[in-house]
C-alpha cells in the first residue's frame, strides 16, 4: 500500500485534515470540502468516501479498512477510536424499495423517494467485515457489530450485535477505556518513566 504525501492530502481540499493521516493512493474521495479528518487516521486501498451536503466527519485514531464505502446526503460521523473492517458500507441515503417511486441516480428527484438520515458511529465502535449500516442508525459508544451484519436500528453502548437484521447477542468489555486513558497519558507525556504498564 502506498500513501499520499502530506502535500497531496492538503491539495485535495478537505474541510480539515489532522496530523499523522495515512490515506492510500487507491482510495477515492468525492466532495472533499465536506470531509473533515482528525489525527491518526488511516484509510486503506479501494475505499470510497462520497460526502453529501451534510458531510463526513472522521475523528481521531480511526481506521477504515480495504474496500469500505461511506456515502449519502446526510451526515456520517465516525467518532474517535472507531474502526471499520474491510468491505463495510455505511449509507446515509437510501432509495425507496417499495415500488411506489423510481430509483437510482439517473432519475430526476421528483420521481424518487430517497430517505436521508445521519449515521453516527460512536467512540470505540468496531464494525466487522462485510457489514452494512443503513440511514438513521446510531451505534453508541463501544458497540461491536459482527461480520456480515445488517444494522438498521440503533445499537446500545458496549453491546455486541450480529445477524441480518442485527440483534443484540451480548455485552462488550469496557476494559478498552483504561487503555485509551493510558494511551492519552503517553501521548501527553504524563506517564512517569518508572511506570512499567
Amino acid at each position: 500500500m502506498t500513501w499520499l504525501s502530506a502535500s497531496e492530502l492538503h491539495a485535495m481540499g478537505f474541510s480539515s485534515i489532522g496530523n499523522d493521516v495515512l490515506i492510500s493512493r487507491q482510495a477515492r474521495f468525492y466532495n472533499c470540502p465536506r470531509i473533515r479528518i482528525g489525527d491518526n487516521v488511516r484509510i486503506d486501498d479501494f475505499c470510497v468516501l462520497s460526502a453529501g451536503v451534510e458531510g463526513i466527519h472522521i475523528g481521531n485514531h480511526v481506521h477504515i479498512a480495504l474496500f469500505c464505502s461511506l456515502m449519502g446526503q446526510a451526515n456520517i460521523w465516525l467518532e474517535d477510536f472507531s474502526g471499520l473492517s474491510s468491505r463495510v458500507s455505511i449509507y446515509s441515503s437510501n432509495d425507496d424499495y417499495s415500488g411506489k417511486a423510481l430509483t437510482n441516480p439517473t432519475v430526476p428527484d421528483a420521481y424518487k423517494n430517497v430517505r436521508h438520515a445521519p449515521v453516527k458511529v460512536g467512540r470505540h465502535v468496531i464494525i466487522g467485515s462485510g457489514s452494512v449500516i443503513l440511514p438513521g442508525v446510531i451505534l453508541a459508544e463501544g458497540a461491536a457489530v459482527a461480520a456480515l451484519s445488517l444494522v438498521k436500528a440503533d445499537c446500545q453502548p458496549f453491546s455486541i450485535y450480529a445477524g441480518t437484521p442485527a440483534r443484540r447477542i451480548g455485552e462488550r468489555s469496557r476494559g478498552l477505556l483504561e487503555y485509551e486513558q493510558q494511551l492519552m497519558s503517553d501521548i501527553k507525556g504524563e506517564r512517569s518513566p518508572t511506570d512499567t504498564r
